[in-house]
C-alpha cells in the first residue's frame, strides 16, 4: 500500500478533510496509508482542542498519522496553546524530517 503526507494549504482544507478524507480514514477505505499532515495558513485552526474536526484528527494520530501545524501560522494567530496535544509545531523542514523517508508522495490539498 502507498504511503501518503498531506500539507493541507487550500481554504477548503476543512471541507476536504472532514467530509472526505477523514471519514475515509476512520472507516479504513482511504486507500492509501496516511502517514503525516501538515497544516499551514488558516488551515492551522482545524488541529485546535474543542474543534470536532481536530478532536477526530487527534484519534487518528493515537493510530500514528503525524500531526504538524505550521509555526509562523500558528504564532501569528496566538494558537500555540490551543492545538490538540498530537500536534507539533514547525515548520516545513521539520515536517519532511518527520515523514519524508516514510512516504512515497507528498500531496498537496
Amino acid at each position: 500500500m502507498k504511503k501518503v503526507a498531506y500539507i493541507v494549504e487550500s481554504n477548503l482544507g476543512s471541507y476536504i478533510l472532514g467530509q472526505m478524507i477523514v471519514p475515509q480514514l476512520e472507516e479504513g477505505r482511504h486507500g492509501v496509508e496516511v502517514k503525516g499532515m501538515f497544516f499551514i495558513h488558516d488551515n492551522v485552526y482545524i488541529p485546535m482542542v474543542g474543534n470536532p474536526l481536530g478532536e477526530r484528527l487527534e484519534k487518528l494520530a493515537e493510530k500514528g498519522i503525524y500531526l504538524q501545524a505550521c509555526d509562523q501560522c500558528v504564532y501569528m494567530r496566538n494558537l500555540a496553546d490551543k492545538l490538540i496535544p498530537s500536534c507539533k509545531i514547525g515548520c516545513f523542514p521539520d515536517f519532511y524530517r518527520a515523514v519524508i523517508d516514510q512516504v512515497d508522495l507528498v500531496i498537496t490539498i
